[in-house]
């Protein structure tokens, strides 16, 4: 199959490798869509840290689930995504409950090789039914979960004020559920038009220029 592969800070290079098997609690997924996070992009430019190369880059994924061990209420050919923090399942954190804890987790296109392949095999129990979203959608799910865990954590109320500090996409996210929730959003950034997409598109009132004398 075709890969994608950072071989060195500022060089990605096309390579063939072997299609994964099918392995004991595992899932092959025919890649469809894949998101550029800013980690892909650091670790693009040599700046992302724990990093070491050559590395096969991506982690917000959308495929096709094309077979599967031990995945229950799933079907092959449907639309998924996965969870991409790798966790161990032996280590006290896993134990207690608290997968993303772990002190072994591996990143997928961090620690070990990700998705800007043609297949890739993944832990069952990380699948994430499509449940009706495009591929294109489901591509935003991993950086969307992070607003949305975030919103749910402060137990946003209606009519209270949120900061959001940070318009890029994970604080757009944020600011999208917590407007959902009720909220007032507050946007704060350094980047004027980031400031302005806020107001136009995600009708957010209240936005403060982090370097200006408002602050």
């Amino acid at each position: 199959m075709k890969t994608l592969v950072c071989t060195t800070p500022g060089l990605l290079e096309y390579s063939q490798a072997e299609r994964p098997l099918l392995t004991p609690g595992h899932a092959i997924l025919k890649i469809k869509r894949i998101g550029i996070c800013g980690t892909d992009l650091h670790a693009y430019e040599g700046s992302q840290p724990f990093f070491s190369y050559p590395r096969i880059l991506g982690h917000e994924l959308a495929g096709e689930l094309i077979d599967f061990d031990d995945a229950s209420g799933f079907k092959t050919g449907e639309a998924v995504t996965f969870i991409p923090y790798f966790n161990c399942g032996k280590c006290i954190a896993c134990r207690c409950g608290k997968p993303n804890c772990c002190a072994n987790i591996r990143v997928c296109g961090v620690h070990v090789n990700g998705g800007m392949v043609e297949y890739l095999s993944v832990p069952s129990n990380l699948l994430i039914h499509g449940e009706g979203l495009s591929y294109d959608e489901l591509a935003l799910v991993e950086s969307l979960a992070i607003g949305a865990h975030g919103t749910r954590r402060a137990d946003v109320k209606p009519d209270e004020f949120v900061l959001v500090i940070g318009a890029g996409p994970i604080g757009l996210g944020t600011m999208k559920f917590a407007r959902i929730a009720g909220g007032k959003v507050i946007a704060l950034d350094i980047n004027e038009r980031r400031l302005q997409f806020c107001k136009d598109h995600l009708k957010v009132e209240h936005t403060v220029h982090a370097l200006g004398t408002n602050v």
